[in-house]
């Protein structure tokens, strides 16, 4: 399939307003990354707790950091997560804690503290608040073994401790197996449990227990120590990337071609980084992973235009290199245009329908394939041209090499 036939787009006459456009975007976010909002690092790097909380209904993200800063926590981070499949909230949000407020050694510190913070936060919004401060349970955060204690100590059903023990640690397990498989950790009221456990229980609980409205259903801490250590990996990951394709394209083209190659990508990739900080997005292990894709995607859109640069170059000795190249990007031009564009439509729906999970390595793939393919044509192949200009600048032959002839 071929989009374009005969195109004849001089791009080298074009390259200062390239040049122009690229200078605007890498000094823009240099500016951001080191004088305005720096590099936003995820918990991945930085160390920390994420604390996923499901609410019953619609939450207010100024209301929970109220609550939590009035718990003693600063700069804490609150965003939605999750979209049904209509499209619709999940009621659910991601309570980012920094490391030096949690410490490592307790996992669940970050959890306990957000369920004491927002139980304040819920009973400014209807919920008693001498529940949360009266030392009653909340059924919508209790464990199963706190549970079965509980019912234990109480004793209901005057079973005593021998025959109490098994029936009460079986009739924890059922009310929160009903709570987490088939309400998705929120109990809808008290008096549902009548269908669940015995009345005598039902009576207890609703005496001695409440429903909050949240559901802290995950925690994950990510220790100071772990988060350097990923973060030299990221940067070794992406510089031991850009070595090993400049050494590959020395070896199959020549020197000039592997540097005008690795310098477009460090260009794309510079970009992208820039625009996670001047939209003052976090930058994690899956936006790491995404940068490293778009690496291996512009590299090989690259790639393709240089083979073709050289199989005209043995062809067309005579004409001059800018010529050529311009020829050389217009044959290449429907192949690319097809293969970046269907990409960027699968990346932009990922971004647009992906949910916020994959927004940031969406949204990574999103800019890095717009700049990766606009890099191969305005960065990479300007630069043989400017190469060549200098050798001849200085008196030296043209050294490009062209393919060699097929062997029959």
């Amino acid at each position: 399939m071929e989009l374009f036939r005969d195109v004849n787009i001089d791009w080298l006459g074009k390259k200062w307003y390239f040049l122009s456009f690229s200078l605007i975007f890498s000094v823009a976010g240099l500016l951001s990354i080191f004088f305005w909002h720096g590099i936003q690092l995820g918990i991945d790097f930085k160390g920390g707790t994420l604390v996923y909380v499901k609410f019953d209904a619609a939450p207010s993200a100024d209301r929970i950091r109220e609550a939590v800063d009035k718990a003693g926590i600063r700069d804490s981070r609150i965003q939605p997560f999750g979209n049904q499949i209509g499209g619709g909230p999940t009621n659910q949000v991601i309570i980012s804690l920094p490391q030096k407020e949690m410490q490592e050694s307790n996992a669940l510190a970050g959890s306990d503290t957000i369920v004491k913070a927002l139980g304040s936060y819920y009973s400014q919004t209807g919920v008693a608040s001498q529940n949360a401060t009266s030392g009653k349970l909340d059924l919508d955060n209790v464990g199963s073994g706190t549970l079965a204690d509980f019912l234990m100590q109480q004793d209901p059903e005057h079973l005593g401790p021998d025959a109490g023990r098994t029936k009460y640690t079986q009739q924890a397990d059922a009310i929160l197996d009903y709570r987490d498989k088939q309400h998705g950790g929120l109990i809808p009221s008290l008096d549902a449990l009548k269908s669940i456990v015995d009345p005598a229980v039902v009576s207890t609980l609703q005496q001695h227990t409440y429903i909050s409205g949240f559901h802290v259903f995950n925690t994950e801490v990510v220790g100071p120590q772990v988060g350097a250590q990923l973060r030299g990996q990221a940067v070794r990951a992406t510089l031991y990337s850009l070595l090993g394709m400049l050494v590959y394209l020395w070896w199959r083209f020549e020197l000039i071609y592997g540097v005008a190659a690795v310098v477009a990508v460090f260009h794309d990739t510079l970009i992208t980084i820039g625009a996670f900080s001047l939209t003052n997005k976090e930058l994690t292990l899956t936006v790491i992973a995404a940068i490293l894709t778009l690496v291996g995607y512009s590299m090989n859109d690259t790639i393709v235009i240089f083979d073709r640069i050289r199989e005209n170059l043995r062809m067309s000795r005579r004409e001059p290199l800018s010529e050529l190249v311009n020829r050389s990007i217009n044959q290449t031009l429907s192949r690319t245009v097809l293969t970046s564009g269907l990409t960027f439509l699968t990346v932009l729906s990922l971004y647009l329908f992906g949910g916020e999970v994959l927004h940031g390595f969406s949204f990574a793939l999103v800019i890095g394939i717009l700049i990766g393919t606009y890099s191969s044509v305005a960065v990479a192949a300007p630069m043989l041209v400017a190469w060549q200009q200098s050798r001849a600048g200085h008196g030296r032959a043209a050294a490009l090499p062209a393919a060699k002839r097929a062997r029959v």
